[in-house]
């Protein structure tokens, strides 16, 4: 008898153990691939106002999450830290987009699963670099902004995907080339080759967002470019801050006339 798809994940989102909870999503790809998981009837979705994750880091809000300039390990500490929270908590959204969403395609939950399971090989990567650095991850505080979309977001499979894979986790794809150019410029190219299997993977995470976003788009008979817009001016204000790198949004699926309308809205 094969075991519940959305019973496995939630038990997953909620491990409260990083380690744990990595080798948790790690098994649940490896047992969708295995054909071991069935989307059978599970209880009632609930809505995870919080979901599994451990004492430590502190959360706070975005401007008091240090920042510290990059020539000293301790710098790029927080740098790796602030990278590491974003990575774990990118494990939490993808394993609740398999838990909450009921009635999407079968590929939907291999491609969810499969974003986890990446995740959660960055969140490993970043962790032994952190502690190579001197430091564990917990030991300085972050911000739980990507959750708390998260939560606004539940209700919807068509907004999460608009919202979440597109906004806040594209917003690594503009960032991340010029968090790699300084680090080479104080000669950590350590970091800068974790960064860079970290982008080529978050291009691909950001492009099943938005082939979801689409796919849910058609099916409403809404335009997904209009639609985007709107969805941008409730929950963002009308407003985004660039500059946005174009190409990986490009390979990530962002139309031209998205792109030039994410444009319009820069704030900077």
């Amino acid at each position: 008898m094969r075991d519940n798809l959305y019973t496995r994940a939630h038990a997953a989102l909620m491990l409260r153990d990083p380690a744990e909870k990595v080798a948790a999503a790690r098994a649940l790809y490896a047992g969708w691939q295995g054909g071991e998981l069935e989307r059978a009837p599970a209880e009632v979705v609930q809505r995870v106002e919080v979901p599994g994750r451990p004492d430590q880091p502190r959360l706070v809000h975005p401007r008091e999450v240090p920042q510290r300039k990059l020539a000293s390990d301790e710098g790029r500490a927080a740098l790796v830290h602030a990278i590491a929270h974003i990575e774990f908590n990118a494990i939490n959204l993808a394993l609740d987009a398999v838990y909450r969403f009921r009635d999407m395609p079968e590929c939907f939950y291999g491609d969810w699963l499969q974003v986890a399971a990446e995740e959660a090989y960055h969140f490993s990567l970043l962790r032994n670099r952190l502690a190579e650095l001197g430091h564990g991850y917990g030991d300085l505080p972050a911000h739980n902004g990507l959750w708390e979309m998260a939560v606004k977001t539940d209700h919807d499979v068509l907004v999460r995907m608009a919202l979440v894979p597109r906004v806040l986790e594209a917003r690594g794809l503009d960032v991340t080339p010029g968090m790699m150019e300084r680090l080479r410029q104080v000669g950590d190219e350590r970091t800068v080759a974790l960064l860079e299997i970290i982008l080529r993977d978050e291009i691909g995470h950001v492009a099943i967002g938005s082939r979801w976003y689409a796919y849910a788009c058609e099916q409403r008979g809404v335009d997904r470019q209009e639609t985007f817009l709107a969805l941008l001016d409730q929950y963002m204000t009308g407003r985004l801050r660039g500059p946005f790198h174009e190409e990986a949004r490009r390979q990530a699926g962002f139309s031209e006339v998205e792109l030039a309308k994410l444009n319009a809205l820069d704030d900077n």
